[in-house]
């Protein structure tokens, strides 16, 4: 007899693991990840098949996770990515500390 999963347990944070950031339980894949797959065009059948450790409930869990947090979220990956192009600036020209 299969087993009622709390949908609440599979997505967490974690500190210290992906920097905190919300992600797929038991794995490294954040939901910053799965949005920007999907906004890619590729389906959730897709992303399984390509990391096929991953399951549906898990990336609709991220989906639902994001939309219930979007303006908190969104806001996390704007500056995630001003981050990131800071440091590959400071990279670039090799004033990284």
């Amino acid at each position: 007899m299969q087993t009622i999963t709390d949908i609440g347990t599979l997505i967490v944070r974690t500190p210290g693991t992906c920097g905190g950031r919300p992600r797929i339980a038991g794995t490294r894949i954040t939901v910053q990840y799965i949005i920007n797959e999907i906004k890619a065009g590729i389906t959730p059948e897709e992303i399984v098949q390509d990391k096929p450790f991953l399951s549906l409930a898990g990336i609709f869990s991220a989906l639902a996770y994001y939309y219930a947090n979007k303006a908190l979220l969104d806001a996390e990956f704007v500056a995630d990515d001003e981050e990131c192009r800071r440091l590959e600036a400071e990279f670039k020209v090799g004033h990284i500390s």
